[in-house]
């Protein structure tokens, strides 16, 4: 998109990010700006917002990618849509500095406000040979990219004579306890399972599903008892649950591992399937702006959402969602902050929106307060658990109302009726456990037609 054909002559809300906060703001305050005069502007590199929640799904064939995100024109008619990615921002001087989605030459975007809402990317560690084996579950190409390589391992496997190739490929290994490792295992599991029943070469036994968890227990959003029965749960599903073990070394696939309370040798084992979901970090973008960041790297702000920093609130300057330290006024919050997650996201992005709005009227701000009410996570088909007000509900009940959260917390109606279809005709139809092959290579098929498909390699994630 060239530089001219941007919006110049209006008052600019910049909003930085087409996530759950930017989304919901854009959607809350369009009409109104656009109506005084000003417009609206995100610039984010996709085109869509994603619904982190539904990745799990999504890898394990419960759900179409597209699905899982919202178009950002389609649903945001009012809001100018820049396709491109923020490098960095000068507050003082009301600009920020923007790189188009080609990688071409950057300009400047004046603004007269501004909304982080940037999010958080995923958080590695320097362990050798993690980037070369390793995938992350915080995009959908990700989670689509994992569904088909875990059954194109499955089908390799199927037609493998080595054992110890057989094992490799069968072995799938998940890092991270929290919410997304906990899915993340527990629906491809599911979906493997039912993949290689549809296989007569294989044997559900076959499958070694491993989760690697350096703290003493999993999920630290549900009481401790609760963690205890999903892990007995994962257990007797044949899934190994590792806890407070590390990753020490990836070289290749051969994963070393160690054992977190004194670091000695915790085993070994080779497999071509590394998933990683050991945390996220608020995105790196902000160190290259002149607002406050906290030690964690995000942006410091006031309960009603404005930056704040040690002399006061910088004027003009909003944040929200993973990208910000969002102090949590029910004393619940992991050092008094609200933790990063969509729940809080899309609540924080209304109450910033309206306190955006309101600021402009000289009305007073409200500060952002939601008490947790509780947490659900699908553990696979009619399989879940939840928290809710206290009590803590496994089992069928646990997934339904986990699919009925999510699939109504999806911003809009029409992404909603996606969702609660293709869940109806799954119901009907069974999991698709075919997978798209070379989704990655798709000019694979025209280069061997011409002779020039590159040389046979080995397969990698």
């Amino acid at each position: 998109m060239a530089f001219t054909k941007l919006a110049q002559d209006r008052p600019r809300i910049l909003i930085v990010g087409g996530g759950y906060v930017g989304f919901t703001v854009a959607q809350k305050i369009q009409k109104v700006i656009k109506d005084a005069g000003g417009v609206v502007t995100i610039v984010d590199p996709n085109p869509y917002m994603t619904y982190q929640p539904f990745l799990p799904e999504v890898a394990a064939g419960s759900m179409e990618g597209r699905n899982a995100t919202v178009p950002l024109r389609q649903h945001l008619r009012d809001t100018e849509i820049v396709g491109g990615r923020i490098v960095s921002i000068n507050h003082a001087a009301k600009t920020a500095v923007v790189e188009p989605i080609n990688a071409g030459e950057t300009f400047e975007l004046s603004y007269d406000e501004i909304v982080l809402g940037a999010g958080a990317v995923t958080r590695a560690f320097p362990i050798p040979g993690l980037s070369d084996v390793a995938i992350g579950m915080k995009t959908v190409e990700e989670a689509v990219s994992v569904r088909n390589w875990v059954l194109e391992r499955i089908e390799t496997a199927s037609l493998t004579a080595d054992e110890a190739e057989r094992r490799r490929a069968l072995t799938f290994v998940i890092v991270g306890g929290g919410f997304a490792g906990i899915e993340t295992i527990s629906e491809l599991e599911d979906m493997a399972r039912e993949a290689v029943r549809r296989n007569n070469r294989l044997r559900v036994s076959d499958l070694h599903f491993v989760l690697v968890e350096a703290a003493p227990r999993i999920m630290p959003e549900v009481p401790a008892d609760r963690a205890e029965k999903v892990v007995a749960e994962l257990r007797a599903r044949g899934i190994e649950v590792l806890l407070n073990t590390s990753l020490a070394d990836a070289t290749d696939g051969h994963l070393q591992l160690i054992n977190m309370g004194n670091k000695s040798p915790a085993g070994e084992l080779d497999t071509d399937t590394v998933i990683w979901t050991a945390g996220v970090a608020a995105s790196p973008m902000l160190k290259e702006t002149d607002f406050p960041i906290d030690e964690r790297g995000r942006v410091r702000v006031g309960a009603d959402l404005r930056v704040t920093g040690d002399n006061g609130v910088i004027e003009g300057a909003w944040a929200a969602g993973d990208n910000a330290a969002v102090p949590d006024l029910t004393g619940g919050g992991v050092g008094g902050f609200c933790v990063p997650n969509a729940q809080h996201a899309s609540r924080q992005a209304v109450t910033l929106a309206n306190n955006l709005l309101a600021s402009r009227n000289g009305e007073s701000l409200k500060d952002y307060y939601h008490e947790t009410i509780g947490v659900v996570a699908g553990l696979g088909l009619w399989k879940g658990v939840a928290n809710f007000k206290g009590k803590t509900i496994g089992g069928p009940l646990a997934w339904m109302m986990h699919r009925a959260y999510h699939g109504t917390a999806i911003p809009t109606t029409e992404r909603t009726v996606r969702v609660m279809a293709t869940w109806a005709l799954n119901q009907v139809f069974g999991r698709d456990t075919s997978s798209v092959r070379h989704q990655r290579s798709p000019r694979l098929a025209f280069q061997q037609a011409t002779g020039t498909a590159p040389e046979k390699s080995k397969a990698k994630l």
